[in-house]
């Protein structure tokens, strides 16, 4: 029974007196060096002349657009402008464009979905 009472007697003290937890001292964040500050300033990238290209609309695309040489990106700006003003986007799905009279002729059915537009006006733009 002796060693019954040594080894309670030994649960207790350590009980008693926990190890005292050791602080940890932060450093000082040290100065890193970053990729950006190693790399030299870049020019400013300058856009593609060839989608800068006016190109002449077709009557079709001219009736929505205008019947001046515009960029094509000008031109499908102009075409969802359109499409906005007239409230012509599908109601459920916003992603269709319902037709009216000149989008019909200019894109030959009733309703086209959106990522087809720029399709369609590749048809309808030449180089000037």
């Amino acid at each position: 029974m002796a060693k019954k009472t040594t080894k309670k007697a030994a649960k207790a003290t350590k009980k008693a007196a926990p190890k005292a937890k050791a602080t940890k001292v932060k450093a000082a964040p040290k100065a890193k060096a970053t990729k950006k500050a190693a790399k030299p300033a870049k020019a400013k990238r300058k856009p593609n002349p060839a989608l800068l290209m006016k190109l002449q609309p077709s009557e079709a695309l001219a009736a929505v657009v205008g019947g001046a040489p515009l960029p094509r990106s000008q031109a499908l700006k102009k075409v969802w402008d359109y499409i906005k003003k007239y409230n012509l986007q599908d109601a459920t799905n916003r992603r269709k464009i319902n037709a009216d009279d000149k989008l019909k002729t200019l894109f030959g059915k009733a309703s086209v979905g959106m990522l087809e537009i720029g399709g369609i006006l590749a048809k309808h733009l030449k180089s000037v």
